[in-house]
């Protein structure tokens, strides 16, 4: 299904009844990264995922995709399914969205799940990095990405993942070299946003403690210090791959009502 947004289209899946649960993907990954995790939830909610843009199914709007944009993108789709309130879970550059969304529209937040993803800003070097390989990007795309998806897993699960890293390298092939630029570029741009996490009351953080992207005891020390749930994942950056059983009861825990 699609909604319209600016001078593009939005893709976005929409199954099961109940409370709203909305899934956002990672940078060069999309919507289906969530298949197995939609399949569970959705037995008793309502599981909205969208490709965000320059991703999947989505195009472009621009040669910078801001966070504020790609939450405004969401808030299309939303509202085209008429969904007032949901609970969010953000998969690194989704949780980025999530807290985009969060700030912009705070009313239409029940809760926020920050998966292998953080409050901070880039730190300079980290903007240098995305630089370079936005670069690099417009030489050699393929050898970027290769190298890109395979840094996200903890080493020991390399070996043992080698299919499922096949998959998610051809999968991140399919976004342009345009929206990994503009997605790259806007995350530069982002701002630390803690304070719009403790704003809602219903969040957590989930972390795997050798993510080679997101530093684990600065994870835990974010926790600390925004007052917020904190699970512990024994894998790298790809938790719904390296941890999928774990992953998904801690979400199904955070979904329920209480």
């Amino acid at each position: 299904m699609i909604a319209k947004f600016k001078e593009t289209t939005v893709f976005y899946t929409d199954t099961g009844k109940g409370s709203c649960v909305v899934l956002l993907h990672g940078f060069l990954e999309n919507s289906s990264m969530w298949t197995s995790l939609t399949k569970e939830i959705s037995k008793r909610n309502r599981v909205v995922c969208i490709d965000l843009l320059g991703h999947g199914k989505t195009g472009c709007t621009g040669y910078i995709h801001t966070m504020e944009e790609m939450a405004e993108a969401v808030k299309a789709v939303l509202k085209k399914v008429k969904i007032r309130r949901a609970i969010f879970i953000g998969h690194s550059m989704g949780g980025y969205v999530s807290l985009a969304f969060a700030k912009k529209y705070p009313k239409n937040v029940k809760g926020i799940c920050l998966m292998n993803s953080t409050t901070m800003a880039d730190s300079e070097e980290r903007k240098k990095l995305r630089k370079r390989a936005n670069n690099m990007a417009k030489e050699n795309y393929e050898t970027l990405v290769t190298m890109s998806i395979s840094n996200l897993f903890a080493e020991h699960m390399r070996t043992k993942l080698s299919k499922e890293i096949e998959k998610v390298r051809k999968q991140a092939l399919q976004t342009p070299v345009r929206g990994y630029i503009a997605a790259s570029e806007g995350m530069c741009l982002r701002s630390n946003e803690e304070k719009p996490l403790q704003t809602i009351e219903k969040r957590l953080l989930i972390t795997g403690k050798q993510d080679p992207i997101l530093n684990y005891d600065t994870v835990v020390k974010e926790a600390k210090r925004t007052h917020t749930p904190l699970v512990e994942l024994p894998n790298g950056h790809m938790s719904h791959l390296e941890a999928t059983i774990e992953l998904h009861k801690a979400l199904a825990n955070f979904i329920k009502p209480r």
